[in-house]
């Protein structure tokens, strides 16, 4: 529920608008199912690995063990940062729905009261973050499914004020279904890996959840299936109804604030009431989202504090297991959000959403790649597949697959803008920091500790327990852990 949770958030309620904007409808359904296709690869072979081995910052330590220990470090600070700024993300995102009743009010308000929520729901307790996560995942699966059901109903006539037939029309209207062919497909494909991003917390909440090497397996095999079954139907409703050209879409180049393409389907329905409700569900499902993000960033960085891998300071636990220190660094990040006071807040959401959205792509490919080198050094060494609780059953063309869509999407990034000679500057270097600086995390503890891949015959296969056993001891490696040594 917590993957759910994290996934269904802007990038279905908000960040859609744009993708069917750019790619047209037939290119956003196209690009959501090449990335979900490939999220699906990716979350077998998480399942794998988290199953195996449930940490609290999984992808550092599989990073680590089975690739290099300078690219599992990298790893976690990545995947800390992208979360710390989705958290900013769903923050600009919440300033755009209030302004829907509150236009008179600035958004700099409203996003330090949320990240005030946020930061109070996460440092109370771990059992009340999880319950609270629980009903908000529910309220947004209840909501998409209404949203979908409303929505079959007006493409066939039984529900708004036009028939059927104009409805299918908004399919061929100028270039739809495809429009900016495949750089824009590229585009808008870094839009629908934002909006799945949030299924991997499997991994992560692996560490703190009940019998983990049961319960993992059966959550990545359902939850996917789940976020792209509302994905793709609410995409195909959206494209449908709502023309490619329409004005209240989320564009860049506008100077208004774009408008929910749920909402705008309910009042084109006549449910004007319920247009202000989802108003209301979208708000929850940003507060979720962003709540999520918050948990997931702690826990990374919490884990890679009592690797040694991050400052000590960050490892200690209040008497409810929250790692308090760990929540104060991730909302300082997430207090990014305050730049929209500077510009205009839609720039700034796709700004932020770019960002993110990289971040996330990057901590994929470390997924695939560690997932892949743990299987080899599997075979290599001789060790039965059958210690394995779950096991992908696309080994190794999942993994391949995966790692291929991911540097793709990243490489294809402003390939448009590019070719077509307008580049925006401050976009194209929002969308792609994340790369110069994931690899000046992973060389530079490489030349500062001296570490190297790790051979298939030399890897370790240890149990949890020995796993955590062997951890380094906090207070005699401090000194050699600050972020200064990188």
């Amino acid at each position: 529920m917590i993957a759910i949770g994290g996934s269904i958030g802007t990038g279905l309620f908000v960040a859609s608008g744009a993708t069917i904007s750019r790619a047209g409808p037939g290119g956003a359904l196209l690009a959501y199912l090449l990335i979900g296709a490939m999220v699906y690869f990716l979350m077998t072979s998480l399942g794998e690995l988290a199953a195996y081995m449930p940490v609290a910052g999984s992808f550092s330590t599989y990073g680590a063990l089975y690739v290099d220990e300078g690219f599992g470090f990298a790893l976690g600070w990545n995947y800390w940062y992208n979360w710390a700024v989705t958290i900013a993300v769903e923050l600009v995102a919440a300033q755009m729905v209030m302004q829907y009743w509150f236009p008179d009010i600035p958004g700099i308000v409203w996003s330090a009261f949320f990240l005030t929520l946020m930061f109070l729901l996460n440092a109370i307790s771990v059992r009340g973050f999880g319950e609270a996560e629980f009903w908000f995942a529910l309220i947004k699966v209840v909501t998409v499914i209404a949203f979908i059901v409303t929505g079959t109903l007006m493409i066939f006539g039984i529900m708004g004020d036009a028939p059927a037939s104009p409805r299918f029309a908004n399919l061929s209207l100028g270039d739809a279904p495809f429009v900016g062919g495949l750089p824009a497909m590229i585009g808008v494909a870094m839009v629908a890996g934002f909006s799945f991003q949030g299924t991997e917390l499997v991994g992560v909440a692996a560490g703190e959840s009940a019998d983990p090497g049961k319960n993992i397996p059966l959550a990545v095999r359902q939850v996917f299936w789940r976020i792209l079954l509302f994905y793709v139907l609410a995409i195909a409703v959206i494209g449908i109804l709502l023309p490619y050209t329409d004005p209240n879409l989320l564009k860049s180049d506008l100077n208004e604030i774009g408008v929910s393409p749920f909402t705008l389907v309910f009042r084109r329905a006549g449910l004007a009431i319920a247009a202000s409700v989802m108003n209301a569900v979208i708000l929850t499902a940003v507060l979720s989202a962003g709540n999520s993000g918050m948990y997931a960033s702690a826990r990374m960085l919490y884990n890679l504090a009592t690797e040694g891998r991050a400052p000590k300071l960050f490892a200690r636990l209040t008497r409810n297991g929250v790692p308090l220190n760990a929540l104060l660094a991730t909302a300082v990040i997430g207090a990014l959000c305050f730049a929209s006071s500077l510009f205009e807040g839609q720039t700034v959401y796709l700004w932020l959403l770019n960002l993110s959205g990289m971040a996330g792509f990057v901590a994929w490919l470390g997924i695939a790649v560690s997932h892949y080198r743990f299987r080899k050094g599997l075979i290599a060494q001789g060790i039965s597949l059958d210690i394995l609780p779950y096991q992908s059953p696309f080994f190794p063309w999942g993994p391949l697959f995966a790692f291929g869509m991911c540097l793709l999407v990243i490489l294809g990034q402003s390939y448009d803008a590019v070719m077509g000679g307008q580049i925006d500057w401050i976009g194209m270097i929002a969308t792609y920091i994340g790369i110069p600086l994931f690899l000046l995390l992973w060389w530079g503890y490489r030349i500062r500790r001296k570490t190297r891949f790790v051979p298939y015959s030399e890897m370790r296969f240890p149990s949890l327990q020995e796993y955590e056993s062997s951890k380094p001891d906090l207070e005699t490696s401090a000194a050699s852990v600050k972020l200064s040594t990188v």
